[in-house]
């Protein structure tokens, strides 16, 4: 008898583009995270239930032991977050990743920087797109003639589930962009159309980027990983041309 082998490959593995949000630890207290970003999810929890996140601990005066670690990452899934690996850092952080059998994020490399002074229990989104637990492939969009390192132009709409990313460089996007749609620059981004979805500027930490709209109803808008949701767009706001911009770490709106 004549027995065939299935040689076909047994999955495909691909890079792609995942939107995660990064839980900058500022002081190890289990209870205040877990009560901190509660308020997060109570606040957007179209945003934030369930979503993948990175714990950063780079801000702590020293590493946590692993008990200490494995009690903050049970406060981050008590709050209704999802986490799922600790941001690149020193040897001992990666050592730590390697005893609790977590993956180390290298995007969130440049996060890292020294620590100073107390702050606010977590800063979420630190450089980072806003979390959404799904992969996507992004859209690849016109780049500037000649292959400089100009504006990149998106012409037409960005569908619910789409996004665009503009990497070291501006974006200008000519049409719409639904809700549940994300544009990303590294520097500015120019919205000639309505934004419903998010978007977010300076995402590798640009904190001079701005965010210009023609027609403002936005989920989301970021700089530097600065946020600002929007359950209700102010009524001064809807509908309006506006420009986005970062004073201190207070991310401002206001009509052009």
């Amino acid at each position: 008898m004549n027995v065939q082998m299935d040689t076909s490959d047994a999955c495909d593995l691909r890079f792609g583009q995942v939107g995660m949000a990064c839980v900058r630890v500022r002081r190890v207290d289990a209870a205040a995270l877990c009560d901190e970003l509660e308020r997060r999810v109570r606040t957007a929890p179209q945003m934030f239930s369930r979503a993948a996140v990175v714990l950063d601990l780079s801000h702590l005066p020293e590493l946590p032991d692993d008990g200490t670690v494995d009690a903050l990452l049970e406060a981050v899934r008590s709050a209704g977050m999802l986490p799922v690996g600790l941001a690149y850092g020193t040897s001992e952080t990666e050592a730590l990743a390697k005893r609790m059998g977590l993956p180390l994020i290298a995007k969130f490399r440049a996060a890292y920087e020294p620590a100073g002074g107390n702050a606010a229990v977590a800063d979420i989104a630190t450089r980072a797109e806003p979390a959404a637990a799904v992969q996507r492939e992004p859209i690849l969009s016109s780049p500037a003639p000649g292959g400089m390192q100009g504006a990149q132009h998106h012409a037409g709409s960005v569908r619910s589930g789409q996004q665009v990313y503009a990497r070291d460089r501006d974006l200008i996007v000519t049409g719409a962009i639904a809700n549940g749609a994300e544009v990303i620059a590294d520097g500015n981004i120019h919205v000639y159309g309505s934004l419903r979805g998010r978007a977010m500027a300076g995402a590798q930490g640009d904190e001079r980027a701005r965010i210009f709209v023609s027609d403002f109803r936005a989920e989301l808008v970021a700089i530097a990983g600065h946020y600002r949701v929007f359950e209700k767009i102010p009524g001064d706001l809807e509908g309006q041309s506006v420009q986005c911009w970062l004073d201190g770490e207070k991310l401002l709106i206001a009509k052009l």
